[in-house]
């Protein structure tokens, strides 16, 4: 299961947005086959394995990452094909949390005779699907946010200028954050100051990760470095029909989604990206809107870049969020990695929820 595991990260950038899988068979003490997945539309781990194993599969036993699909979508269901290859056991590591499937392909599996084990290594397999499972649970993404600042906290100088506080390997280790995200968010704040790209350019990837701007009074500029690759999505309030059309003219898609107060609705929002597959979202964002969705509950995860410096007071911080009264209302986070990046120290917690 290991094995299969290593696989499915092969699929790191670019399964999304279907989960990431891998698939090991055994016959005997042997590895006849191995796969995984590669992209949305092209075989599944299984379909690749069984290639592999011919008719070694036959009375094998196979290790997969995910349970099986069991419905036709871009690709037929993969169950099948194991019951035709005649294996006599299936090890998975996680049930498939899609509606779709959801315990249907152990159950098909059983129904044709070839026992079926579940939970072999689930927790590496959750970690490695968080974006998928969260869709499909929540209706939303799984939301990371990356945050770089000084050791006091700081990301910027007053006058706005922040570049570079981290040193070169923290920011290509974040790269490695955007290329694994299928989406990256910022808001116009971030565009208007640093008209920022937000591609992946430090790491090879298959895949650019699709671009969203939260812009309330469609402030952005068409000719905005952000909005050169397809179909970047543009949150707004704003009902003017000329800046609608300027960003509609250079491939962008501006969508309505008001608040009560003629901000965003933040949390609509997020099952709007659900509709377009969005497992991992990277939040990269000044600390406004940052602050905006910790409040709303909408931040999983946190990955910090602490620079050995000081930067004082009077600089920005990594978070607008409200004062409080009490201790007991702090946000509380569990850390799950701390290691130095350069000479960065990296922070990875997770946001109680």
């Amino acid at each position: 299961m290991a094995q299969a595991l290593q696989l499915a990260e092969k699929g790191l950038y670019s399964a999304s947005p279907n989960p990431r899988v891998g698939c090991v068979i055994v016959n005997g003490s042997r590895v006849v086959g191995c796969g995984w997945h590669e992209k949305a539309g092209k075989p599944h781990a299984e379909i690749n394995a069984l290639k592999l194993a011919g008719a070694a599969a036959r009375g094998s036993t196979v290790y997969l990452t995910l349970e099986p699909c069991s419905h036709h979508g871009r690709t037929p269901p993969c169950d099948e094909a194991l019951i035709k290859a005649g294996v006599d056991k299936v090890v998975i590591a996680m049930n498939d949390p899609n509606p779709l499937v959801a315990g249907r392909g152990c159950e098909l599996l059983k129904g044709f005779g070839i026992k079926v084990q579940t939970g072999l290594m689930e927790e590496e397999a959750r970690i490695l699907n968080i974006g998928f499972i969260t869709r499909m649970t929540l209706n939303r993404p799984w939301v990371r946010m990356k945050i770089a600042a000084s050791i006091d906290g700081k990301t910027a100088l007053k006058s706005g200028a922040s570049q570079w506080i981290t040193s070169e390997p923290a920011r290509r280790d974040g790269h490695r954050w955007r290329a694994r995200s299928c989406a990256v968010l910022t808001g116009i704040g971030t565009i208007l100051k640093d008209n920022s790209q937000l591609t992946v350019r430090h790491v090879e990837t298959p895949r650019q990760p699709l671009r969203i701007v939260v812009d309330s009074r469609l402030e952005i500029k068409p000719d905005a470095r952000v909005l050169r690759g397809e179909g970047e999505l543009v949150f707004t309030a704003n009902v003017s029909e000329g800046k609608i059309a300027e960003l509609l003219n250079v491939g962008a898609q501006p969508i309505m989604m008001p608040n009560e107060i003629g901000g965003i609705d933040l949390v609509r929002m997020m099952s709007k990206l659900a509709d377009y597959e969005i497992n991992e979202l990277l939040v990269e964002a000044g600390s406004k809107l940052s602050g905006a969705l910790i409040r709303e509950g909408l931040v999983d995860e946190l990955v910090i870049y602490l620079a050995p410096c000081l930067i004082g007071d009077s600089a920005q911080g990594m978070l607008s969020l409200p004062e409080l009264e009490n201790l007991s209302d702090k946000k509380a986070l569990t850390i799950r990695d701390l290691r130095m990046i350069g000479t960065d120290i990296r922070i990875i917690a997770r946001v109680r929820q």
